[in-house]
């Protein structure tokens, strides 16, 4: 009997891709492995910032996050005051500051209306609380690294997840102008669940709080009292609301193993739409892909022949009757142009400078995403991601710096200091003063999120100290390794170059190129700022490393057909014109992000929209640089190879 083998289908590795996250859920990395408690055994419960998530009316109403032991929230303190507990560099940038708290968790030991302490809110503190209630800002906890959340139903799917966070307090559902309730009551229900051949190692699985606001009256602590009317902080000048702060514990045994704790939070909102904009954006990718190489194909295939063809004729027998070469020069003018389409660009330092750093990104991007997909960036290391970052584009300088020696040697660029360093200090100089500048309001603000003095140190001393040597080798090696030759020479005199179509001319080409690249992760990017500024846990890692590919192709794409018709049209400026063609899907996300802002945000103040416009202008910049490469390097070899089929005298 012989035994037969299954290829598997183009389905089933799809399937398997996708769930790639799903898998790598049941193993996790070193340091952050399970923490096992005896029966009365302290769990810690340790507090992070508090973050605004969207109100009742559904809109974002802040961007800026406080420390949780803010004066102005006179929330409970333990004793001794609260200590930080250390955290990765990548948290520390995504806002995290976490403390220790005076909350007392003992495994398996229930409690019931545990006092912790009384605080007075007078006039200033009363209205600086009401405003962030009414802004919708949310408390978050940590219970053995779990975040603390709320038990939440989709109406949609009809599946119910845990969302990370609870309300501060909420707003009088019958009067939207009444008073604000103060939430100074916490139910915290812990799961906790038994490690298997060891009952008495228990491990914490799931944690739910259900605040209240219970205005008790002296020592009169009935929290189950469902007739305790809530908490309002009074406004009124020269008048103080105390209030006591009470909290629950209950514990509750979960058959979730420990390894998948963290599934109940990762919840998908809508996942048809995921499923739609994926099919929608493949669909349009093949038959652009498939339009795109048929057209070249048969267009090149056609003008190669021809010009080989008209090559191989004795031009002295057509004295007088050149109809050949004139039919071949009207049918295509792209072979008209071989004596200038490698000519040395205007500014050829800058584009080199940009087409280093657009390396660097796209491999840091690739390999950021590719972590996430297998499972090394686990939301249960905090800040994992930011950490990652930062590592891969330090690393990554050395591409950086070798890409953009190279294309500049290419280029014939003379400048080879100046390239060296600016290769490393130009890109990076833009984003870091922006950064610098956006964390001042926060500073201001006296918002959690401002980044220490001291990690913009260690930042600072990480890009001078570790990526600018390793950019400087790169670029070394660069300038040693031969250029990259083009395969016609060039003429010494310039060609004139004829007026354009309209639609080639550079703002109406930029509008049309711009627009796919956009369009294959509109809807993905949709999902990542609703996590970024709503304060949701992305995990969709899979149909973002697929989103990603679709955004390459299409971006590499519709660039080269660009520059098909550019050099038809007898024009050989395809640099720039290719790099800010491709460039320009950028500035497709920053008015979506504006687009966003009127929609889905109600920032009130000027520092939270000058925030909000600056990281999207930041990161819409480095989109920029990444597409742009994208757009480049893809035509640089379209331009290499058409130019090689052909026989040039």
């Amino acid at each position: 009997m012989k035994s037969r083998t299954f290829a598997p289908s183009w389905g089933a590795l799809f399937s398997a891709l996708l769930a790639l996250p799903q898998l790598s859920a049941a193993f996790y990395l070193p340091g952050v492995a399970p923490s096992s408690y005896e029966q009365g055994e302290r769990v810690p419960l340790n507090v992070n910032s508090i973050k605004p998530v969207a109100a009742q009316d559904a809109l974002l109403h802040s961007v800026m996050s406080y420390d949780y032991y803010n004066e102005q929230f006179r929330f409970c303190q333990p004793e001794g005051g609260p200590s930080y507990v250390s955290e990765s560099l990548g948290s520390i940038l995504f806002g995290d500051r976490i403390m220790s708290s005076p909350f007392e968790l003992h495994m398996m030991q229930n409690e019931t209306c545990k006092k912790l302490c009384t605080s007075k809110y007078d006039m200033p503190s009363a209205h600086f609380v009401n405003k962030r209630i009414m802004q919708g800002y949310a408390l978050n906890w940590l219970v053995d690294g779990l975040p603390a959340g709320q038990h939440l139903l989709d109406d949609l799917t009809g599946t119910t997840f845990y969302s990370p966070g609870f309300a501060m307090g909420t707003i009088s559902t019958t009067d939207p102008e009444g008073p604000t309730f103060f939430n100074n009551h916490y139910d915290i229900v812990i799961e906790y669940h038994k490690v298997n051949g060891k009952e008495d190692q228990l491990r914490v699985v799931g944690v739910i709080v259900q605040p209240g606001s219970r205005a008790y009256k002296g020592d009169n602590l009935e929290c189950n009292d469902n007739q305790t009317p809530p908490v309002v902080l009074a406004e009124e000048d020269g008048t103080e609301t105390e209030v006591t702060f009470t909290y629950s514990v209950y514990w509750t045994e979960s058959p979730t193993p420990w390894a998948t704790r963290w599934d109940k939070y990762l919840h998908v909102f809508d996942p048809k739409i995921h499923w739609f904009s994926l099919v929608n954006s493949a669909v349009v990718v093949v038959f652009l892909t498939v339009t795109v190489t048929s057209v070249l194909f048969r267009a090149l295939k056609k003008d190669i022949a021809r010009y080989n063809r008209l090559d191989q004729i004795n031009l002295e027998d057509l004295s007088g009757t050149s109809a050949l070469e004139d039919g071949v020069q009207e049918d295509s003018g792209w072979k008209l142009v071989h004596g200038d389409v490698f000519r040395t660009p205007s500014h050829p330092l800058l584009l080199s400078i940009f087409l280093g750093n657009g390396a660097q990104l796209f491999v840091m991007t690739g390999f950021t995403i590719c972590f996430a997909l297998f499972g090394f960036l686990s939301p249960s290391n905090r800040g994992s991601l930011g950490t990652i970052i930062l590592f891969l584009y330090t690393l990554l300088s050395f591409v950086g710096g070798y890409v953009s020696a190279r294309v500049y040697k290419s280029m014939n660029g003379e400048q080879w200091k100046l390239n060296m360093g600016l290769t490393p200090l130009l890109v990076p100089s833009i984003v870091f003063s922006t950064f610098f500048f956006l964390n001042l309001f926060l500073w201001a603000n006296g918002a959690a999120g401002a980044v220490p003095f001291t990690t913009m140190l260690v930042i600072i001393g990480i890009w001078f100290v570790i990526s600018i040597p390793i950019s400087v080798a790169g670029s070394w090696l660069g300038f040693r390794a031969a250029p990259v030759e083009p395969p016609v020479r060039t003429n010494q005199i310039p060609r004139q170059i004829p007026p354009a179509t309209t639609y080639l001319k550079p703002i109406p080409s930029m509008l049309l190129v711009g627009i796919l690249p956009f369009g294959a992760i509109f809807v993905e990017l949709y999902f990542i700022m609703s996590s970024i500024w709503f304060s949701k846990i992305y995990y969709m890692f899979g149909f973002l490393f697929l989103c990603y590919g679709l955004m390459i192709i299409t971006c590499a794409a519709v660039t080269v057909l660009m520059v098909y018709f550019l050099l038809c049209a007898e024009n050989y400026h395809w640099q720039w014109r290719s790099f800010l063609a491709a460039g320009m899907s950028a500035g497709y996300i920053f008015a979506n992000a504006l687009i966003y802002l009127i929609s889905k945000l109600s920032l009130g103040g000027l520092s939270g929209t000058v925030l909000y416009i600056g990281y999207s202008a930041l990161l819409s910049f480095l989109f920029f640089i990444l597409t742009g490469s994208i757009g480049f390097f893809s035509s640089w070899w379209f331009v290499q190879k058409i130019y090689k089929s052909i026989k040039i005298d």
